[in-house]
């Protein structure tokens, strides 16, 4: 059984103990906005074998613990499936159950590029759609106005909601990732970076083929690597778009409004991007920021020693920063 539950207005882990895997399951395992619908992509590419899917994206991989569906409905989708699965969900590695012969891949992005995308989606989204799928009672009184980028941002790296009940914040972005950071030397965890896609789409997609133990003709490569170019599947945002076919995005392009890194820096102050490196500093170890924040990259000599720099001046020293990150984890894991 999983140790924790996630839940909101929109999602429930539960409803993966109802569920049946298979061997060979894949369970794409991602923060909101940190390259989910991506992943998704290569991995339909990967399977299939070819740019032209038998189905709608989100038919091919269910969001299983999203509200706007019948559970017993998903369920009875992915059963009837005859290829290998490939599940969607945004909850961390210990709300799923582990099954054997099951292969998680986490997903991973800088998290101030998240907080973008999170102010933007938050426009594209028919908010009265699914309130009415959910269940979900209507706002008392008119809307809010809608916060400004840097305020929207602001809010997103100060909020303290326990993960458990908010993982689109900071906080909640931290914990994901520290969960799955402990199961790093886990065979069946894979790790997928956003900036790592953008810096080598073609090799990132060949080292998930032979994690997944997929043989792909070397003549489709050409075909696979374009097609899940982002330019590719913003031409083809109405079959790829992540709606459960609902009509939950009010406009299915602008879901794939960029692709690109680094629009956070028009957004915050010098005092703002310092005080991002604080609350970092104290939300995750040193090896987990340098991954999450430079994906493969991480791993250059210069990239380590500027990271573990900046943790000594924030914090003192290295070890000390290891053991507030952890406790401020464990904290929110008792609220939850």
């Amino acid at each position: 059984m999983p140790s924790t539950r996630y839940c909101s207005s929109i999602e429930d882990s539960a409803r993966w103990e109802g569920f049946a895997f298979r061997e060979g399951d894949i369970v794409i395992s991602a923060p909101s906005k940190a390259g989910t619908t991506w992943t998704q992509m290569i991995c339909a590419l990967l399977l299939f074998g070819t740019a032209r899917l038998p189905a709608p994206l989100t038919t091919l991989s269910p969001w299983l613990d999203m509200l706007v569906r019948p559970a017993a409905e998903v369920y009875g989708q992915l059963d009837a499936q005859q290829h290998r699965r490939f599940v969607k969900t945004h909850t961390p590695l210990d709300g799923l159950p582990r099954a054997d012969g099951v292969t998680y891949l986490v997903v991973g992005r800088d998290p101030r590029d998240v907080a973008v995308s999170l102010h933007h989606q938050a426009a594209n989204l028919d908010r009265a759609a699914i309130r009415r799928l959910t269940g979900a009672p209507e706002p008392a009184g008119p809307a809010p106005e809608p916060l400004d980028e840097r305020s929207s941002l602001l809010r997103w790296m100060n909020a303290d909601d326990p993960p458990a009940e908010d993982l689109c914040t900071l906080r909640g972005w931290a914990w994901q990732q520290q969960v799955a950071w402990a199961r790093r030397d886990d065979p069946s965890v894979v790790f997928v970076h956003f900036a790592d896609l953008e810096r080598d789409l073609e090799g990132e997609m060949r080292r998930l083929a032979d994690r997944l133990g997929i043989e792909v003709p070397g003549a489709s490569w050409s075909e696979l690597v374009e097609a899940a170019t982002f330019d590719r599947m913003r031409d083809r945002a109405d079959e790829l778009v992540p709606d459960e076919r609902q009509g939950l995005i009010t406009d299915n392009r602008r879901f794939f409004r960029s692709g690109t890194s680094g629009g956070w820096r028009s957004w915050l102050t010098p005092e703002d991007a310092s005080a991002y490196e604080a609350r970092v500093a104290a939300l995750m170890a040193p090896d987990l920021a340098a991954w999450v924040h430079h994906g493969a990259a991480a791993n250059r000599p210069v990239v380590r020693k500027r990271v573990c720099h900046a943790f000594t001046v924030l914090r003192g020293c290295i070890p000390r920063v290891i053991r507030r990150g952890s406790s401020a984890l464990v904290s929110g894991a008792r609220h939850s």
